[in-house]
């Protein structure tokens, strides 16, 4: 089990004219984009398995979301958080070549000494009708989290855990538990700031 003190160190006229109106003002005032080529080199992929993901963030969480979601993972655990989170307003999207992608809910940045910055997002992650109703140990594992280090130039790396169980231990330091046998590698990471 990683121990990552993710929140504390940072302490979807017609429906698809609807969805492309919203799509299209979501792509024009993004704050940051970010695009990185995902290696997937975990115990589940079989073999290695890449793709090109696109993350989008149209605003930063605020103080307050972040607060109110450390007090929900404090006081309600795992379930608690997930139901914070499901109610927060989305901060952006990731998506992969030909998916709509995932929204995104919870992200925040922090500046390192060296003038770069390191990005954390998280959400809550699609469960499937099949996976409710079969009940595999992956339900235990509602959460996506992503964090992301650039360097002063805008360029860098990171992890993806598409898979992820989040809970903190008695002394409020946040757990993130990886499903598979290791995170996501997202290289060539490189931002276009607004």
């Amino acid at each position: 089990m990683r121990r990552v003190g993710w929140l504390l160190a940072v302490s979807a006229v017609s429906a698809a004219g609807f969805v492309a109106s919203v799509d299209s003002v979501r792509a024009a005032k993004p704050l940051e984009r970010l695009t990185a080529l995902a290696v997937d080199m975990s115990n589940l992929a079989g073999a290695r398995n890449t793709a090109t993901v696109d993350i989008v963030i149209d605003r930063w969480s605020t103080d307050a979301e972040r607060d109110m979601l450390r007090a929900a993972l404090r006081e309600g655990g795992p379930e608690g958080l997930l139901k914070a989170l499901q109610k927060v307003k989305e901060v952006g999207r990731i998506s992969s070549e030909g998916s709509l992608g995932y929204p995104l809910r919870f992200a925040r940045q922090a500046a390192s000494p060296s003038g770069g910055r390191r990005i954390i997002l998280g959400t809550d992650r699609l469960i499937s009708f099949l996976e409710r109703r079969d009940q595999p140990r992956t339900v235990n594992y509602p959460f996506m989290v992503i964090d992301i280090r650039l360097d002063a130039s805008g360029k860098g790396e990171g992890k993806l855990m598409p898979l992820a169980k989040i809970n903190t231990d008695r002394d409020h330091i946040v757990e993130i538990e990886n499903y598979a046998s290791e995170p996501v590698r997202l290289t060539s990471v490189q931002s276009s700031k607004k």
